[in-house]
């Protein structure tokens, strides 16, 4: 198989968070009850929209939970977990959720700004002193040699923001692109296929610390509070916690998230005997789905470098959904505290530094919270974020909806899942409202 064709895929899209798109004033404090009160929430334009994608084989499968505050999910599934296949998809299968990582990571910090061992606004420098004299480069994506001081430190806020000024380097251009490749600081794994061209070039470095570190030693893209740029600093926050709490990242997240919800299959490597669960990833190569990350070879049965905070995480439809009900429980499980209130309502509101736009981005017309998008205006209340691989989850804190949709394929950009799905959903709040 050739995989020339790959050629023509912007490697910005790789870890691409998706879009969310809110559902308005829909999205208001009356609608559950009356839904409820109807009994089982029909979810037919979800139904649809799934349809359209598994029955015409642009995808192997799609699973989608939606709920209201802590009642039971509804799962709609199609497919199966290969392209021919026999072993249907469904709420345990396991997807490969790239940047929904990020809003774990996020609540992460938030757990421990809760808990006093970190600050929304504190430096960077505290916990990690190789980040007090940074450099900046003079122009966005230009030369690493013509660099400025940083005007100010990088804060808590600013990793969780993406605002602090570091890079990506599937997201930058020229020298900088560069130096991040070769002092390891790349994002993420996506198959062990010939592929760099397209997925990023370079090795991640071994080790959560030795990542930090040679990261500390490249410039920042931009003055730190000034921009948004999507980049590494969610995998960074990674280290930031692991040091903060006194305990290795992913045990950090095992012991705070994964255990108390029930997360059980959530994974930064899959181990063998869950291998059965995994899908198959797939990239769009001329509207023809090409494995790229089949489960009998998958890079994610392997040991990862190191625990990526910002792409790196593995799970089920049905853990995800678990991870979205505590958020729209503010912090409780089934009836058990996970997280403070007020970090989980500080977390999913807008921590943008002041003066910071997200126009032009991936971010465009929303703010931004810990790990994730916030809507604004007649989108106010939704947080969520999407993930390289076609995923996408967001909850409405106000009305404790909940949805999170999987499938599995590459580019995100290929298809218009990441507006599509709450599209889809928007639809049948319309319906359900009577204003369909």
């Amino acid at each position: 198989m050739a995989y020339r064709e790959f050629d023509n895929v912007s490697r910005r899209a790789l870890l691409r968070g998706g879009a969310l798109a809110g559902a308005g004033a829909l999205l208001s404090g009356w609608l559950p009850a009356r839904v409820l009160a109807q009994g089982a929430t029909p979810w037919s334009g979800v139904s649809q929209f799934i349809d359209s994608y598994v029955d015409t084989r642009r995808v192997a499968s799609m699973v989608a939970t939606l709920g209201w505050g802590q009642q039971p999910a509804t799962t709609i599934a199609r497919g199966t977990l290969t392209l021919g296949g026999t072993r249907a998809a469904g709420p345990e299968t396991l997807y490969r959720i790239y940047s929904m990582t990020k809003p774990i990571t996020g609540m992460a910090a938030m757990a421990l700004i809760d808990d006093g061992r970190l600050a929304l606004d504190q430096p960077l420098y505290d916990i990690l002193p190789a980040y007090r004299d940074m450099m900046v480069q003079r122009t966005y994506d230009g030369s690493i040699t013509d660099l400025v001081p940083a005007e100010r430190p990088i804060t808590i806020r600013h990793l969780l923001t993406h605002t602090a000024g570091l890079g990506y380097s599937v997201v930058q251009r020229g020298p900088i692109a560069r130096a991040y490749e070769q002092a390891g600081a790349v994002p993420g794994q996506v198959t062990k296929l010939p592929l760099a061209a397209v997925f990023g070039r370079g090795q991640p470095v071994r080790g959560l610390a030795n990542f930090a570190d040679n990261l500390a030693r490249l410039p920042l893209v931009a003055q730190p509070g000034t921009r948004w740029s999507y980049s590494v600093s969610l995998d960074l926050l990674g280290r930031v916690i692991e040091v903060a709490s006194g305990k290795a990242f992913d045990a950090f997240l095992k012991e705070r998230f994964f255990d108390p919800l029930e997360m059980n299959s959530t994974y930064f490597r899959v181990p063998q005997r869950d291998l059965p669960r995994l899908t198959t990833n797939y990239g769009v190569v001329a509207g023809t789905l090409v494995p790229i990350d089949p489960p009998e070879m998958s890079i994610f049965a392997d040991e990862p470098a190191f625990p990526f905070g910002g792409a790196g995480l593995v799970s089920t439809p049905a853990d995800y959904d678990k991870f979205l009900q505590m958020l729209v429980g503010h912090g409780v499980y089934r009836g058990r505290r996970i997280m403070g209130e007020q970090a989980v309502r500080l977390g999913t509101s807008n921590l943008l530094p002041e003066g910071v736009s997200t126009e032009n981005t991936y971010a465009a017309g929303s703010g931004f919270g810990a790990g994730g998008r916030v809507g604004l205006g007649e989108q106010a209340g939704t947080f969520g974020w999407g993930g390289a691989a076609g995923t996408v989850a967001f909850v409405n804190m106000g009305n404790g909806l909940r949805a999170n949709l999987m499938t599995q394929y590459m580019p995100a950009e290929a298809y218009a899942v990441h507006t599509g799905f709450p599209a889809a959903v928007l639809k049948d709040l319309l319906a359900m409202s009577g204003r369909a």
